[in-house]
C-alpha cells in the first residue's frame, strides 16, 4: 500500500512548499502565478530524497544539467536545477526549454473538449475537414489522436533524416511532412493497430483549426495554457527560444555540438511547437494526469481510446514499428499520452532535450523532469531514467517499467 507513503509526503511538502497551489478544475480558477524558483535545500525527507536521486543520476549519466520539480497533491514538494546551462551559467527552474510532445496530450485534449460540446465525434473522418489529406476517408480523428491511423512515420524516413541531418535549422511545412509518410504505405487497416507516427498530430492540429476556425496557437492557449495558468508554456513561430534558456547539446550528427536552436517545425504541427519551464511542466502533468479540463467520460477515453489489446507486431508491422508488450492494461497508448502502470505520461526527447511530465492519479503525485547532455552521456531519454527512479521512491508499488 503507498497511501501511509503519500501521507508522509504530504506532511513533508506542507513544511517545504512554497510553489503553485494546483485546482481542482480549471473552473475553479486559474492557479495564482509565483516565480519559478528553487526550494530550499531540503535537510531531510522525501524532498531531500528526490534531489539525492537527482545530483546522483547527473553524475552517472553524465548529464550537463538536470532541472526538476515534484508536487504532492498539488502543492510543492522540491523544485531544484542542478549543473550547468553553459560553462559558467548554472541551470535555474525558470529557464525554458522545448516541450516537445507534451503538446499531443493538449492536442488530445482540445479534441476531447470538442467531443464534450458534441461539436464532434471521435469517429468522424478526416475526409470531413481535410479531404485531400491521405486515405482521409478511411482515418477518424480517434486514430489521428491515438495514433492508430497506421500512417508511416516520416521521422524513420532515410531521406528526411539525410536532410534533418545535412541541415537542421530547415524549415520544414506540414505538407512536406506529411507528404513523406503518405509516399509509404499504411503499416495496418486504419483503427487495427497501434504504432507511433509524429504524422497524426500535423494532421490532428490542421484538423482542429478546421473544425473550430481558430489558429493553433491561439487554441491552445484559450482551451488548455490560459485555463491552466501556463504562462511559460507557447508556442513563439519560430526557432527561438523565451529568455532564460536551458541550452542544449547533443552528438546525434556524430560530434557533440549544440543544437538549443534547431529548428523544431518537424517536430509537432504549427502552432504546437511549445517551449516552457519546470513549474509549468509540473502543472501541466497534474491537469493532465487528472483530467481538469474534461468531463469524466472523456478522461476515461483519453487513458483508454481502444488501444488496450490491439495486436502489436504482425507479419506487415514489425516489433519495431508495432511495439512487441504494448497496448496492455498496464501499458499503453492513450489519446496523446501514455499509461504505464497508472502513470499518465509525456516524454519527449529531441536535438539534445528530454522531459517527462508524468502524474500518478492514485497518489496525486507529479514529477517533471528535464535534462540535457555532456558529451559522454548515453544516448535516450535521460529524464526517463531519473523519472522512473523517483517514482520508485515515492510511489514503490506503482514504479513506471
Amino acid at each position: 500500500m503507498t497511501r501511509p507513503r503519500t501521507a508522509a509526503l504530504l506532511c513533508a511538502a506542507t513544511l517545504i512548499a512554497t510553489g503553485l497551489q494546483a485546482t481542482a478544475t480549471a473552473a475553479a480558477g486559474v492557479p495564482e502565478y509565483r516565480p519559478c524558483v528553487s526550494s530550499p535545500e531540503p535537510a531531510g525527507g522525501p524532498a531531500r530524497e528526490v534531489l539525492d536521486i537527482a545530483r546522483r543520476a547527473k553524475e552517472e549519466l553524465h548529464l550537463k544539467s538536470v532541472v526538476l520539480r515534484v508536487t504532492v497533491d498539488g502543492r510543492e514538494l522540491v523544485t531544484g536545477a542542478l549543473g550547468e546551462s553553459m560553462t559558467g551559467v548554472p541551470a535555474e527552474p525558470r529557464m525554458h526549454f522545448r516541450a516537445g510532445s507534451v503538446a499531443i496530450a493538449y492536442l488530445g485534449t482540445v479534441l476531447l473538449q470538442l467531443v464534450d460540446e458534441q461539436r464532434v465525434g471521435l469517429d468522424d473522418p478526416l475526409a470531413r475537414w481535410l479531404p485531400d489529406a491521405p486515405h482521409a476517408d478511411r482515418i477518424t480523428l480517434r486514430m489521428l489522436g491515438d495514433s492508430t491511423s497506421g500512417l508511416a512515420d516520416y521521422v524513420t524516413d532515410p531521406g528526411f533524416l539525410a536532410d534533418y541531418n545535412a541541415d537542421p535549422f530547415r524549415q520544414w511545412t506540414p505538407g512536406e511532412l506529411v507528404g513523406i509518410s503518405a509516399a509509404h504505405p499504411l503499416w495496418y487497416a486504419p483503427g487495427t493497430n497501434w504504432s507511433y507516427s509524429h504524422a497524426n498530430f500535423q494532421l490532428l492540429g490542421a484538423a482542429l483549426e478546421k473544425i473550430t476556425g481558430t489558429p493553433l496557437d491561439e487554441l491552445l492557449e484559450q482551451r488548455v495554457m490560459g485555463p491552466l495558468g501556463l504562462r511559460d508554456t507557447r508556442d513563439g513561430g519560430t526557432p527561438d527560444i523565451p529568455t532564460p534558456v536551458l541550452h542544449s547539446f547533443t552528438a546525434e550528427r556524430g560530434t557533440y555540438e549544440e543544437s538549443t536552436f534547431w529548428n523544431p517545425s518537424w517536430t509537432t504541427a504549427p502552432g504546437a511547437v511549445l517551449t516552457t519551464h519546470i513549474c509549468d511542466l509540473a502543472r501541466s502533468a497534474e491537469a493532465i494526469g487528472a483530467g481538469q479540463l474534461l468531463s469524466e467520460h472523456a478522461y476515461r477515453t483519453q487513458l483508454d481510446p481502444g488501444t488496450v489489446g490491439l495486436p502489436g507486431p504482425t507479419r506487415t508491422c514489425p516489433d519495431t514499428v508495432c511495439l512487441p508488450g504494448f497496448n496492455t492494461e498496464e501499458r499503453h497508448f492513450g489519446l496523446g499520452v501514455t499509461v504505464v502502470n497508472g502513470w499518465v505520461i509525456q516524454n519527449p526527447s529531441f536535438a539534445g532535450y528530454a522531459a517527462v511530465q508524468a502524474y500518478l492519479p492514485a497518489d496525486r503525485i507529479a514529477v517533471a523532469v528535464t535534462s540535457t547532455k555532456d558529451c559522454d552521456a548515453p544516448a535516450g531519454n535521460n529524464s526517463d531514467t531519473i523519472t522512473k527512479r523517483i517514482a520508485a521512491a515515492l510511489a514503490p508499488d506503482h514504479p513506471i517499467d
